[in-house]
């Protein structure tokens, strides 16, 4: 047994030493705390953590994706690249669209700007996964009575946007960022046009997955509980789920 000082204290201090440092523990005195290789103001990795394994945000948009793969079927439209598609969807897809806001995306089957899309059939996806994205479109409205009128009855929508994160400098000269979203702009959002009891909205992240993510570490380098473990007022990655 690893005998130390403290266990030489008499035994109303040794409980008051007890006593505080379950305090410090919790809440460090100030001064106290050390950010170590946080303590700095550029970032560990400028690209979301890529260069240095799986980045915070896709662990929660996988995360979302793997409850509710059986939603990912039959003809299933995705923005930009099949990156999610067949991944969740495997076998159950009959059909895969991808839209692009311009020409010139080779994988791209389907030009279109959500906001203005006249030209897109209604009613005909199954399924339509829009991963971080709303955050780049400026009429989230717009674009939002598009995609519910383009779903089947009964298709679903499964769309995850930004809550706590860094700006995307490509993707802000590209095409804007504009967004940055909580559950309850969500809710508020979705329910305008889809049944408001139809639509399925959570929120993922905590106070250190926020830190972690905003500096660019990977998931790899955080423990697996400490990332599942969800606190309402640090929501790093938002989630909906919409029936039409």
């Amino acid at each position: 047994m690893n005998i130390s000082w403290a266990n030489k204290l008499p035994i109303p201090l040794y409980h008051l030493y007890h006593w505080l440092r379950n305090i410090w523990h919790d809440c460090p005195p100030v001064g106290w705390v050390n950010l170590g290789s946080l303590g700095r103001v550029k970032p560990i990795s400028q690209d979301f953590g890529f260069d240095r394994g799986l980045p915070v945000d896709r662990y929660y948009i996988e995360n979302f994706l793997a409850r509710h793969a059986k939603d990912i079927q039959g003809h299933v439209l995705e923005i930009k690249e099949p990156l999610y598609t067949y991944k969740f969807g495997g076998d159950r897809i009959t059909k895969s669209d991808i839209l692009h806001v311009e020409a010139g995306n080779p994988k791209a089957t389907i030009v279109a700007d959500l906001t203005n899309a006249d030209h897109l059939l209604s009613d005909t996806f199954d399924c339509i996964l829009l991963t971080q994205t709303l955050q780049f479109i400026y009429d989230v409205p717009a674009a939002i009575k598009t995609l519910h009128r383009i779903l089947k009855p009964g298709g679903v929508l499964l769309v995850t946007v930004s809550g706590i994160s860094q700006i995307s400098s490509e993707d802000m000269e590209r095409w804007g960022q504009y967004w940055s979203f909580t559950t309850l702009s969500t809710q508020r959002l979705f329910k305008e046009v889809f049944d408001q009891d139809k639509v399925e909205v959570t929120a993922y992240g905590n106070v250190l997955s926020a830190i972690a993510f905003l500096h660019g570490l990977a998931t790899k380098e955080l423990e697996q509980s400490k990332l599942d473990y969800h606190d309402p007022e640090y929501q790093v990655l938002i989630s909906a789920r919409a029936v039409k």
